[in-house]
């Protein structure tokens, strides 16, 4: 049901992306709309590592450069009977990771200077287990792919702002159906943005409590990723983290937080990348409890 839920959203985004080319050309903008949203799409099925290495500065390690952490993911992927993904750094102090790929043969992990220091080797290891949750899960697909379309959807509509900025749009103003098309495309430049954020969000939000979940199995250590979660929450309000923020879902916890996540406001929520952290920790909790799994 969750994957039926995702292919849904995405299929909203890609709806989205039609849309805008319907409001600009009509039918041949709905035909260009669907087009690109292909194009968009197979782009990012085949090239989401690179898309999200890229993205984010991330830098493949060597066995050489890090055999620590290489020897780690390699435990942890054959806990989860997975292949070992290839493994990648950030050069940045806030402690966080995200795993990306689209599958569990072109699968990459990424974490951050900083968590290395900041996590225990438990807690360390926990939070690869997450992520090879998302490998598992193929949760990592989606996400690239989401963020990719949302940047699209959203690189259209600042583009539209600056053509009815200078007036490129003035000349079909002077009939009803000009108006018309001018009113939809102001629509467009205002809604399309923030409706493909919160769809984008919507599928980062229900993926990571599966995650959790699923790294608590691999690893058997729950208690030990929430405590990760604690820690890398704190240290990522206090140093947020510069990326965009197509791709902040992608990570364990939310790079650009400056503040602690809530989780009382409805609207509020809408547009949190990440469930809040007091709602993981008491999942696994939960989850430690019912299992007998108290590591």
């Amino acid at each position: 049901m969750n994957n039926l839920k995702t292919v849904a959203l995405l299929a909203l985004l890609s709806a989205i992306l039609m849309g805008i080319g319907f409001a600009i050309g009509n039918m041949g903008g709905l035909i260009i709309g669907f087009i690109i949203a292909l194009v968009i799409n197979g782009g990012a099925y085949w090239f989401s590592d690179r898309i999200a290495l890229m993205a984010t500065g991330a830098k493949e390690v060597s066995v050489d450069e890090a055999p620590d952490l290489h020897r780690m993911v390699e435990e942890v992927a054959s806990l989860a009977h997975l292949p070992k993904p290839r493994v990648a750094m950030i050069n940045n102090d806030q402690p966080n990771a995200f795993a990306t790929g689209r599958d569990a043969h072109h699968a990459v992990v990424a974490v951050t200077t900083g968590i290395m220091s900041i996590l225990d080797q438990r807690e360390l290891a926990a939070v690869l287990g997450h992520e090879l949750g998302h490998i598992r899960n193929r949760d990592v697909l989606v996400g690239t792919m989401a963020a990719v379309i949302a940047s699209a959807i959203s690189f259209i509509a600042w583009t539209l702002q600056w053509a009815l900025f200078w007036g490129g749009m003035g000349g079909r103003g002077r009939n009803g159906g000009g108006i018309v098309q001018l009113v939809a495309m102001l629509a467009i430049v205002i809604l399309a943005p923030i409706a493909a954020m919160i769809v984008r969000l919507a599928i980062s939000r229900a993926r990571e409590f599966g995650a959790d979940e699923a790294g608590a199995q691999i690893t058997g250590t729950p208690l030990a990723l929430a405590s990760a979660l604690e820690k890398l929450e704190a240290y990522a309000s206090a140093r947020p983290m510069n990326v965009n923020p197509a791709i902040s879902h992608l990570f364990i916890v939310n790079p650009l937080r400056g503040r602690r996540d809530g989780g009382g406001d409805f609207f509020v929520s809408l547009f949190q990348t990440h469930p809040p952290i007091p709602r993981r920790i008491e999942r696994l909790n939960e989850i430690a409890r019912r299992t007998g799994m108290l590591a």
